[in-house]
């Protein structure tokens, strides 16, 4: 079985962004190279060709692989709910809800099924690289581990270890990790990567040398930081506030402003990220405490994976009363998946699905209620736009049904039939299908009925490109010759 697997010290030291290079530098070479993360979690979720759904991380590695998502790269996905619970997500499919408790004492039983799909994956293609989660010096999270060191001792798949220099403390990161982990993980440890160095990395030879010698691991190279990550799509919460907006053309008259409110449980962020992209747009995160600025062209709820309490954090922040102003003011409001719910009459949820049952108002601004439901619906969607007549392709992932007098002017219409609604003045509109903004004539479209100018982008082509700089930037810098010999020794 012929595999590698990327750990990090930490969440965020860059795993995802590695992996996804190198499947890209990878394929590049010739190969058939799969990606692999047993446990992950996060909300920002893509829906599989077979029906489920995966963290989005793993959609952007099966992009830079040249696959299509499925559902053996994630074989569990945590969706987090509360402060204390999760969504479990096995082999694609909604498993159960749970505490961190429930969840320790179910985690040891879901490792057959992780198996199962790492080994499906490695039967098909030359080489599978794994993706750890958070940091194996987790050592209080060591037994019944499915995610790091649990993982590769039970696939005996090599480790190499990422530390963040950006972060500070690389040395004790990679020295420490060492010192925590049980003898037989740490065997398991062949090498490790220093990443997002700025400056010149000679400047660090001696404490690169250093961990070489304090651990006995071979050290794979110092990668510099890569500037271009923004234009992938980010993952992990920390990544929300990263977005750029890309360069104005000079003949361009005005900057179009896009405000997108970053609720507490916001999900399926990278909904936004081509509208970052395009020349000539400003979108801004907009975090909690700060007022919706006056001269926004369209305000977004995003996507919530906790729609009545991020509602009611809109609330305690004075959103609503901004939000009414705006729309008043002759603006647009665009809500996706539950900032959609958001907009309607009444969000009612019988069953707690996301907590206590119960109802709360919603913002008015829709004719529609919303009722929560335990069936999740998943799907890859064709859609049309209604009122441009763009088409585009997206996905459904939410639970809830709504329903209501706008809905009789549908935001798109799929397959045929009504999607989501759109208010008498068409300034406010919400649907449940993400990933509309991929399309290059609806977002043009959409951004051209908002005052703004079409730029000709092709996002599904930045990505691209900037895959490719990526597998090139870890090439140059990297010895990844040598990180293939581990991984098929």
């Amino acid at each position: 079985m012929t595999a590698l697997m990327i750990q990090g010290t930490g969440s965020n030291v860059g795993k995802s962004l590695l992996v996804a290079g190198l499947c890209r530098a990878l394929v590049r070479r010739g190969l058939s190279v799969a990606p692999f993360k047993p446990q992950n979690m996060s909300n920002n979720a893509a829906v599989t060709a077979d029906g489920g759904e995966i963290g989005r991380a793993q959609a952007l590695q099966a992009l830079a692989a040249g696959l299509v998502p499925a559902v053996d790269m994630n074989p569990v996905l945590l969706k987090p709910e509360g402060e204390t619970g999760a969504q479990v997500i096995v082999q694609g499919h909604r498993h159960a809800t749970l505490r961190a408790s429930e969840y320790a004492a179910l985690k040891p039983s879901l490792m057959p099924r992780v198996l199962e799909s790492f080994e499906r994956l490695a039967v098909r293609h030359d080489l599978v690289i794994v993706e750890g989660a958070g940091s194996p010096a987790e050592v209080n999270l060591r037994a019944g581990d499915i995610a790091n060191m649990g993982f590769a001792r039970a696939a005996r798949v090599p480790v190499v270890l990422v530390g963040d220099i950006d972060r500070g403390g690389v040395i004790a990161q990679l020295v420490g990790t060492q010192a925590v982990l049980d003898p037989l993980d740490a065997a398991m440890v062949r090498g490790f990567i220093i990443n997002k160095f700025r400056g010149d990395p000679r400047l660090f030879d001696d404490g690169y040398a250093l961990i070489a010698s304090r651990t006995g691991w071979r050290g794979f190279g110092v990668l510099p930081y890569f500037p271009d990550a923004f234009r992938l799509p980010g993952e992990d919460a920390q990544d929300l506030h990263r977005a750029r907006t890309g360069a104005v053309p000079q003949a361009q008259a005005r900057v179009l402003r896009i405000v997108c409110l970053a609720l507490p449980r916001i999900a399926n962020f990278d909904d936004f990220d081509p509208l970052a992209a395009e020349p000539g747009v400003e979108l801004i995160m907009l975090r909690l405490g700060l007022p919706i600025p006056g001269d926004a062209a369209l305000v977004i709820l995003p996507g919530s994976k906790g729609t009545r309490s991020d509602l009611a954090a809109l609330r305690a922040q004075g959103w609503d009363i901004d939000l009414h102003a705006h729309v008043r003011r002759g603006g647009a409001v665009l809500g996706l998946c539950g900032g959609y719910q958001m907009l309607g009459q009444f969000i009612r949820d019988p069953e707690g699905l996301e907590g206590v049952p119960g109802e709360i108002e919603g913002l008015g601004l829709l004719d529609i209620e919303t009722e929560m439901r335990p069936q999740k619906r998943l799907g890859l969607v064709q859609a049309v736009h209604e009122a441009s007549g763009e088409a585009f392709a997206g996905y459904e992932i939410h639970m809830g049904e709504s329903n209501g007098p706008s809905r009789s002017r549908p935001f798109a219409r799929t397959g045929g039939y009504a999607e989501g609604a759109v208010s008498p003045s068409g300034r406010v509109m919400g649907s449940y299908l993400h990933g509309l903004f991929n399309a290059n004539g609806f977002r043009a479209a959409f951004l051209r009925a908002l005052g703004g100018q079409a730029s000709g982008l092709s996002y599904a082509s930045s990505l691209e490109d900037t895959l490719d700089a990526l597998a090139a930037h870890m090439e140059a810098h990297l010895d990844i010759s040598a990180m293939l010999a581990l991984a098929t020794a």
